[in-house]
């Protein structure tokens, strides 16, 4: 917030309490004796209407205070940025099952690093519609493709590792994402797979549904993330709610994920640290970097007659609980 007059604004905050201060020098404090009790007792003081009186000064001081500040023109000024060209659509199609558990990325598991570069990349494209398919024995569209940042973190934080089971059904993951995105009216469009195991659910193959993101136009990416070999694994199984630990043989076909991406006319990258993960998004980012035009909105909006408003009611306020309420005695 600002003021058109800001030496008006400087002065009112200067000269109300420097006179306030003078004044009180000159002026003791009331305070109002009553002689209670038995005669030659000590008299009982409101101390109440002490403090009230000193609650009065403080709000009449607050009064004047916003009458200078309403004089000097206090203004809000807000920016708001406004994209004038539209970005991409994406849609990352996310493997939950419990292999993605394994804490072989820095000893963080696969899941947790997936759903944070994700989110971080999306808060980088302000200007690309992003969305969410979860993959398990099943698979379904849990965000579609938006610029809304705030629902896409909240499902990302809300997804379980185990959710729609123990399978990984890619191809009908990529189905979902190719009728989504063929909906879609944006001049670029990619799928992006994050995974660590092969198509072993779904009655669509995955090959298949690659090859129809490619007919469309889509550019397609696979990410194999994590290690091969024995890791350990630890989750908590989203349905018996029991915690499940232990050491998991990784081993997925990483031939068939290589296939996979030339069906769909993609890249195919690997990721079996968090460096790696977060090297293959920032090469994602400048492959697939669009023109981004926006403008910035700027607005003022006038709080001369909140600040009127308000010092008006508290100087009318303090008189009449001076006069109506305290009377003669103040």
């Amino acid at each position: 917030m600002s003021f058109d007059n800001p030496i008006l604004a400087g002065a009112a905050l200067i000269i109300i309490p420097l006179a306030l201060f003078i004044l009180s020098r000159f002026k003791n404090p009331f305070v109002a004796s009553l002689p209670l009790g038995a005669p030659g007792g000590v008299p009982f003081k409101t101390s109440q209407i002490s403090w009230l009186t000193k609650l009065l000064k403080f709000f009449e001081f607050a009064g004047f205070t916003l009458l200078f500040l309403s004089a000097a023109g206090p203004v809000l000024k807000t920016s708001e940025t406004v994209w004038i060209s539209r970005g991409m659509d994406i849609i990352f199609i996310l493997d939950v099952s419990p292999s993605m558990a394994a804490l072989d990325m820095d000893g963080k598991n696969r899941f947790n690093i997936a759903k944070s570069m994700i989110s971080e990349f999306a808060g980088q494209r302000p200007s690309d519609s992003i969305g969410l398919v979860a993959v398990g024995e099943d698979a379904a569209l849990l965000v579609p493709p938006t610029t809304d940042r705030e629902t896409l973190s909240l499902r990302l934080e809300q997804i379980r590792i185990g959710e729609l089971g123990d399978g990984t059904a890619l191809g009908t993951g990529l189905a979902v994402a190719a009728y989504h995105l063929e909906k879609s009216n944006a001049k670029r469009k990619a799928a992006i797979v994050i995974t660590d195991g092969e198509n072993n659910a779904g009655s669509v193959h995955p090959e298949t549904a690659a090859g129809t993101l490619r007919e469309m136009g889509v550019s397609f990416f696979v990410i194999a993330v994590g290690s091969a070999g024995e890791v350990p694994i630890d989750y908590i199984d989203p349905y018996t709610r029991i915690r499940r630990t232990g050491i998991y043989d990784s081993r997925y076909d990483m031939e068939s994920l290589r296939r996979l991406s030339a069906s769909g006319g993609g890249n195919f990258f690997t990721a079996a640290s968090v460096d790696a993960f977060s090297a293959v998004f920032s090469r994602f980012d400048d492959l697939e970097m669009t023109v981004k035009r926006s403008r910035v909105i700027h607005q003022k909006r006038y709080l001369s007659f909140q600040f009127l408003l308000s010092a008006v009611l508290l100087l009318v306020s303090v008189r009449f609980i001076r006069r109506s309420l305290l009377g003669a005695i103040l």
